[in-house]
């Protein structure tokens, strides 16, 4: 197709669900792509920079927690639909580095299509608000427990970029504070809980 409507990328561990997006969009006149985790996802990017992401976020590997969160910091300008079958509503969940929330098998895929239509034409309103997004935080995996028994995480500084290990407290944080081992940089983040895959799932 010589014009397409906009460069979407799907990013989602279930090809069921990336093979019937792809089958939607491409007929609604979008050029599209696929991906099935983040890191897939990230390489994607490098090829050509999509304008609209639709990114699941529970998937193995690179979640999608932490490419959004990825995203965000390196190509703010790239729109994001985060989708879940595991949350619902349609707010977008705290600390999630995305425009809109999808919940899938919600059954209304309407709602869905015009968040991408509308994101083909943004207001003046909405895109000058591309560039005065709050900074979402890093999404990182525990790494265990260090010797003493403690749960842990390694943090990379977007500063310095260098790593260093971050002791977990007991309370309960969505998101959570600390700064730079080395360079004294303030950084937020957040932990990516661990989760069993998903069933066969989601269709639009």
């Amino acid at each position: 197709m010589p014009n397409p409507k906009a460069r979407l990328l799907v990013v989602d561990d279930d090809a069921l669900v990336c093979k019937n997006m792809s089958i939607i969009f491409s007929a609604l006149g979008y050029s599209i792509r696929t991906a099935p985790d983040g890191f897939s996802a990230l390489a994607a990017i490098r090829d050509e920079i999509p304008d609209i992401i639709l990114s699941d976020l529970n998937m193995p590997g690179m979640s999608g927690f932490e490419l959004l969160s990825v995203v965000r910091r390196r190509y703010p300008s790239i729109r994001v639909v985060a989708m879940s079958g595991m949350l619902t509503g349609t707010t977008v969940p705290p600390g999630v580095a995305a425009d809109i929330f999808y919940e899938k098998g919600c059954h209304r895929p309407h709602l869905l299509l015009g968040a991408v239509e509308a994101m083909t034409h943004p207001t003046k309103s909405q895109a000058a608000r591309i560039s005065l997004r709050s900074d979402a935080p890093m999404w990182i995996p525990t790494n265990g427990h260090d010797p003493s028994g403690e749960p842990y995480v390694i943090i990379s500084c977007p500063e310095c970029l260098r790593t260093f290990p971050q002791v977990l407290d007991k309370k309960p944080a969505s998101t959570r504070n600390t700064e730079c081992a080395h360079c004294s940089n303030p950084i937020q983040y957040a932990i990516v809980h661990s989760l069993d895959p998903l069933p066969a799932a989601a269709q639009l």
